[in-house]
């Protein structure tokens, strides 16, 4: 099995990359998919927690950077960390377009220590992505509650049925520098 810094990397990594993928905006040009990215690329922050499972009730807070992909097709690159108490894990993710899905990877992917994305579907106010391990299947879902603060489910498939195992709730943060004149 897993240890706990593992799981909590593997799950906060997929949680967090939901958090970058939450609302698209007609303002951008381009695929609303590709414009979707852009609107959420920049900083977020929040706690979570392993809501089932062997470390039900651990807590953890995640710190992470996305940017766009650069090309024609839609993604995101994430950077940053989780902490659970003293432990840091780093994260990264990329999620690229592959036709009308996503391909992508958390960490260094599904023959490495992390997750491999096998599917996903953008829509207006939420993100669909499909994921995997080994034998290991489920799904990360991430619903925009305002402009501000997105929430992410991840579940994995116990026999025929879903079963929500992290919950994570990011802010946007965004700089509160003061603008005036000098006299």
């Amino acid at each position: 099995m897993f240890t706990r810094p593992s799981l909590i990397a593997r799950g906060t990594a997929a949680a967090t990359i939901a958090a970058l993928c939450l609302s698209a905006s007609p303002a951008f040009s381009g695929s609303r998919d590709k414009a979707f990215f852009e609107q959420v690329a920049g900083q977020w922050k929040g706690p979570g927690e392993i809501v089932a499972g062997k470390y039900k009730g651990t807590k953890f807070t995640c710190d992470l950077t996305g940017d766009v992909v650069e090309g024609s097709d839609a993604g995101i690159k994430l950077d940053g960390y989780c902490r659970v108490g003293v432990f840091k894990q780093p994260m990264s993710a990329l999620i690229t377009q592959n036709g009308k899905s996503y391909t992508g990877k958390f960490l260094d992917g599904a023959e490495g220590k992390g997750l491999d994305i096998i599917s996903g579907n953008v829509a207006k106010d939420k993100v669909v992505v499909g994921i995997n391990r080994k034998k290991l299947n489920g799904a990360m879902i991430a619903r925009l509650q305002d402009q501000k603060t997105m929430n992410i489910t991840i579940s994995v498939k116990v026999a025929d049925t879903m079963v929500p195992v992290i919950g994570v709730s990011l802010n946007r943060q965004l700089d509160d520098i003061a603008v005036g004149s000098i006299k």
